[in-house]
């Protein structure tokens, strides 16, 4: 990857577009992370690609490349969050999305709504896009204890919503012998 990244930097078309492809499906989950639906991502994705060409010898380091082109994809999501909060809407007409993955898809995304946004950007750029986590403080510029913390509470939101505790199974069965003993008294 880091000589398609050289050779982009010299200004080699064909290398940069051999690079966007590699990366789409990482741009396209990271947008779909903070964006609610396909046509914001795209926006944002199509964005991110053309200012990454523009500013291609800006970057100093070819093996950063990919954290470089997540924090502008970022950026880009988040400037198109901001657009969409000054627009007052006077009829909201539901969306209905449709997906080629099915209920997989529909069972992740719901998962990943759940989060606030901090959460769900942190364990998409971690689990799905494979980021260390001292990429992704540098990606989203926050210290990597923080990235760290807020890998730990996805987890723990996650876990609490689709684990059940095990003393919540013994608290059902301690009431049921309560329950149990009461009417073996009565």
């Amino acid at each position: 990857m880091e000589n398609l990244v050289r050779k982009a930097r010299n200004g080699d078309a064909d290398a940069f577009i051999k690079l966007m492809r590699l990366q789409q499906q990482n741009l396209y989950r990271t947008s779909r992370a903070i964006l609610s639906n396909e046509e914001d991502a795209a926006d944002a994705i199509s964005e991110t690609v053309l200012t990454c060409w523009e500013k291609m010898k800006g970057l100093k380091k070819d093996k950063y490349f990919r954290t470089w082109m997540t924090r502008i994809l970022i950026n880009k999501c988040n400037d198109i969050l901001r657009k969409k909060e000054k627009l007052l809407f006077t009829e909201q007409i539901p969306e209905i999305e449709t997906t080629d993955e099915g209920y997989q898809n529909a069972e992740w995304i719901e998962v990943l709504q759940m989060l606030e946004e901090k959460y769900r950007l942190v364990v998409i750029l971690y689990y799905v896009d494979g980021f260390r986590t001292t990429e992704i403080s540098r990606i989203l510029d926050v210290p990597v204890s923080t990235v760290c913390t807020q890998l730990a509470r996805a987890r723990k939101i996650l876990a609490d919503n689709y684990c059940p505790k095990p003393e919540q199974h013994a608290d059902r069965k301690r009431e049921g012998a309560i329950c149990y003993e009461k009417a073996q008294e009565e």
